[in-house]
C-alpha cells in the first residue's frame, strides 16, 4: 500500500501477498504430539525481494499509527532457509495431518534421509476461515539430511 500513500520503495513491483506459513515445534518433545497445548509455533509471511528491514519497520510504524489495537510489537523481520527438504501437499483437516507425516516418515526410511530437527513447516494455501476443512490445502515440510553410509 506504500505506493498508494506516496512512497515507492526502490525496486518495487506489484505482487500478490504470499501465503501464511507456520513453523511448528513442541514445548516438551518428550510429551509427544497428542496434546495440542504442547505445540509451539511461529507464524510468518514471505516478503518480496525489495522489502528490506527498513521498509518492514516503516510498514510496522504505519500499522501502529493506523490500527493501535493491533499488537505488532512481536513482529520481526528476518530470513530463513530450509535447505534440503521433504514436503507433501496435505488436503484435508489439520487434525488429519499425522497421516501425511507418516507417509513422509516412510519416504525418509526408503531414501536414506533423516529429519534435521523436530520442527516442521506448514504453508497454508487455503484460507481456513473460508474453506471446508476437508478441502483445505497445506504444504507440510521437514528439513532433512542424507544419512551417512
Amino acid at each position: 500500500m506504500m505506493p498508494k500513500q506516496g512512497y515507492t520503495p526502490e525496486g518495487f513491483e506489484p505482487y500478490t501477498v504470499y501465503p501464511l506459513e507456520g513453523v511448528w515445534g513442541l514445548v516438551d518433545p518428550s510429551a509427544g504430539i497428542e496434546d495440542k497445548n504442547n505445540f509451539s509455533y511461529t507464524l510468518m509471511m514471505r516478503q518480496p525481494g525489495f522489502v528490506t528491514e527498513e521498509i518492514a519497520e516503516r510498514a510496522t510504524d504505519a500499522v501502529r499509527k493506523k490500527k493501535p489495537q493491533f499488537s505488532v510489537g512481536k513482529a520481526m523481520f528476518g530470513t530463513m532457509e530450509d535447505g534440503l527438504s521433504v514436503q507433501m501437499m496435505h488436503i484435508g483437516s489439520y487434525d488429519d495431518e499425522p497421516a501425511g507425516f507418516a507417509q513422509m516418515k516412510q519416504f525418509l526410511l526408503e531414501n536414506n534421509l533423516e529429519r534435521r530437527s523436530l520442527l516442521h513447516r506448514e504453508i497454508y494455501l487455503s484460507d481456513a476461515r473460508r474453506n471446508d476443512p476437508a478441502k483445505q490445502k497445506t504444504v507440510l515440510r521437514w528439513t532433512v539430511r542424507q544419512i551417512p553410509e
